[in-house]
């Protein structure tokens, strides 16, 4: 056969590499499991005991499937996600919010939503930014 090998194996004329132009599938499917493991590390004592187990399964199938490893810039951008949720939730605080309805009121603490801000953009524009210089460094060659 009459083929060169380029640097992720043996490529032949007229044959396309499979894995071009497929890289979102996979930047996705790792955004997924990014933010599963994220949020079991952020509710250990609760649902985090069962949550980790199915993303570590989900990280380890994914890992062995071939062009997986173009979308690995998701698992970092996932990592975010959570953090971008926290800061969500946490959005009316630092300190004491109360909500006062006509049958009653309730109040809660809150954190002060700027920090997990920050993080959860830095770690998802992070994994964006790396994942688009792969995939210019992919489209160059």
């Amino acid at each position: 056969m009459n083929g060169t090998y380029g640097a992720t194996g043996p490529r032949f004329r007229g044959v396309p590499d499979s894995s071009r132009g497929r890289t979102w599938p996979w930047f996705l499917a790792w955004l997924g499991i990014g933010a599963a493991g994220s949020l079991a590390l952020l509710t250990i004592p609760t649902i985090g005991l069962y949550l980790f187990p199915l993303a570590a399964v989900a990280a380890g199938a994914a890992a062995f499937r071939r062009g997986a490893r173009h979308g690995l810039p998701g698992l970092l951008s996932g990592l975010g996600l959570p953090l971008l949720y926290v800061a969500y939730l946490n959005r009316r605080g630092p300190g004491t919010v109360c909500t006062t309805t006509a049958t009653s009121q309730s109040c809660v603490d809150e954190w002060s939503p700027w920090l997990w801000l920050a993080a959860g953009v830095v770690l998802f524009l992070a994994g964006l930014g790396w994942f688009t210089v792969l995939k210019r460094r992919r489209a160059a060659r």
